[in-house]
């Protein structure tokens, strides 16, 4: 059998290597365009920003190291032009000599990647004018600044690379700025939870341009002009698209594959296209998302690994299936790490479903040992069913841990009242005796049982303000005169039992308090004295981020706050 690999990295060098174990008579050829067969796609922002300093690190594998170990050739600089179905050939050029040729094969695995949105802008092509995708355009870069010394950078996007290339600029004391057209960062996340990504951004000093959408570069003085539709330019010294990736799916197209989403490749749960004996892996795909059944697209190195190990199994004859893709992701931001996995509040309610949540902000450890960090996580989970659908989590310490547990729980089908019953590690330095992610069950629990009724962040406006309802803050009276949300009136909670003659117990109360667990006990006690009672979901220190940071982005002189 000769299997022939479009495309090294992730899904291809993985497929390669599988094949090679489950068949050592196999002929395995990979042709890749770029210079480099398998390198750390996802570490290329640290390498420019010195993090990782050797770029021999970047390589994962060569192909003389893949050629000794699993006797695959690799051809590097080689680019399949052109894919013909009927004769089960490929045609091929070799970049570095203008050779083309044409190659057989049994088996034709593609995993062409992604490749950098281009905007149809003017300026697209300017010498300061970056894309960051593969090592080439890494060196590209880096030999920019080490040549150039550039003093700041706009970056177009507020993706992963987006965000860890601002990082890594800011590490080498640029000024760094992002703009784009959605009004948050990072899509996995929901807005209300992006705030405190923006909040760690800001602190250490990158600037936000967010709802901005550009319209093209031009040269001037030196760098280079960013054009704002009605805004003024922002002009720095260089400029990288992290706009998003777009699948690269030229040459499925000029084959006759099916196509879907965006141009991506049409698969089965067995990585096959539409064509026989023609399989497809990685970010070029379209897949189903794992919690909605939607088709979708997730360009992420770990689905695209599994994909190239189901891929080679068919190939190799057996009968392995991709489940789907949740879209489990962790980023490093500065001091600060963010995650998130299956469905946000925002696309559950694309996708038709009827969404709920709980929003908590737990400390990493138990409380009383040394050097805990509050994490803020919020749990979307399905009315009614209580199907476990997703997570995002902000915080400081032990968030990879907790999204991996919640990643789990969704994979298993776990409800999300079952979190209550995870049997999970504790010891003071790494976690408290009620986990945070325990705590989610139980707070879902309540709302299950009816024992805790919320209101939320969006409901925050529209609360009457004409004393038909009861609004209270039962943080002290310190927090209070710090900040409080106008109309609220303040009882602290440890004073509640003995002020119930000053509300009215004909009116609903919405409580408040500076985490949700005082506001809960409020509730409780509330309820238990013949109140009708809901409990704000997050907090005043969650509100208060989030108010300001709308307030940031909006440049609103009105905030909804009284401060003193």
């Amino acid at each position: 059998m000769k299997v022939i690999i479009v495309g090294g990295v992730a899904g291809g060098a993985t497929a390669a290597a599988r094949i090679r174990r489950l068949d050592e008579q196999a002929e395995i050829l990979v042709f890749e365009r770029s210079g480099y067969i398998s390198y750390a796609n996802c570490g290329l922002p640290y390498y420019i920003g010195d993090v990782i300093t050797d770029p021999e690190e970047l390589t994962l594998q060569t192909p003389e190291s893949f050629f000794s170990r699993f006797r695959v050739t690799m051809k590097v600089r080689h680019e399949v032009t052109a894919i013909h179905p009927e004769q089960k050939t490929v045609s091929v050029k070799n970049l570095d000599t203008g050779e083309e040729f044409e190659e057989a094969y049994d088996k034709l695995l593609l995993s062409p990647g992604a490749k950098p949105t281009q905007p149809r802008i003017p300026g697209v092509g300017l010498d300061k004018v970056f894309t960051l995708r593969t090592v080439e355009d890494t060196f590209r870069i880096k030999d920019f600044i080490h040549k150039n010394q550039p003093k700041s950078a706009v970056l177009a996007g507020g993706g992963f690379i987006g965000l860890e290339l601002a990082e890594n600029l800011r590490q080498l004391g640029m000024d760094v700025t992002i703009v784009q057209r959605p009004k948050q960062l990072m899509n996995p996340f929901d807005p209300d939870m992006a705030a405190f990504i923006h909040n760690e951004m800001r602190k250490h000093g990158v600037k936000l341009a967010l709802g901005h959408t550009v319209e093209g570069f031009r040269e001037r003085e030196g760098g280079v002009d960013v054009l704002l539709k009605e805004e003024q330019p922002l002009h720095a010294d260089m400029v990288v698209l992290a706009i998003g990736v777009s699948p690269d799916t030229a040459l499925a197209k000029d084959a006759g594959l099916e196509l879907g989403l965006k141009g991506s490749i049409v698969v089965n749960d067995r990585m096959e296209t539409s064509v026989p004996h023609i399989y497809a892996v990685g970010d070029a795909v379209q897949v189903k998302h794992f919690v909605t059944g939607q088709e979708a697209l997730i360009s992420l190195a770990g689905p695209a690994n599994k994909q190239g190990r189901i891929a080679a199994d068919n190939i190799c004859g057996g009968d392995s299936r991709y489940a789907g893709s949740q879209g489990s992701s962790v980023i490093q931001v500065f001091d600060m790490t963010a995650a998130a996995t299956g469905v946000n509040e925002t696309n559950g309610k694309k996708a038709g479903l009827d969404v709920d949540t709980v929003i908590l902000s737990p400390m990493s450890h138990a409380g009383y040992y040394p050097g805990g960090k509050v994490m803020t996580m919020k749990v979307v989970f399905e009315k009614e069913t209580y199907r476990l659908l997703g997570a995002q989590i902000v915080g400081y310490q032990g968030v990879d841990k907790r999204i991996d547990v919640l990643a789990t729980a969704i994979r298993a089908g776990m409800k999300a009242t079952e979190l209550k019953d995870l049997d999970l590690a504790y010891a003071p330095p790494y976690s408290s005796a009620k986990d945070p992610v325990n705590m989610a069950g139980f707070m879902i629990e309540n709302i299950q049982k009816g024992v805790l009724k919320q209101w939320h962040f969006a409901d925050a406006d529209t609360l009457p303000r004409d004393g038909s309802v009861t609004l209270l803050d039962t943080r002290t009276v310190e927090e209070y005169n710090r900040g409080h949300i106008h109309g609220f009136i303040n009882i602290p909670v440890d004073v509640l039992r003995e002020r119930l003659d000053e509300l009215d117990r004909e009116k609903t109360v919405y409580v408040i308090c500076q985490s949700g667990l005082r506001s809960y006990i409020a509730c409780r006690i509330l309820s238990g004295n013949g109140f009708s009672c809901r409990n704000f979901s997050g907090g005043f220190r969650f509100y208060d981020a989030v108010v300001n940071d709308r307030c940031l982005i909006q440049s609103a002189a009105a905030c909804g706050m009284d401060r003193s």
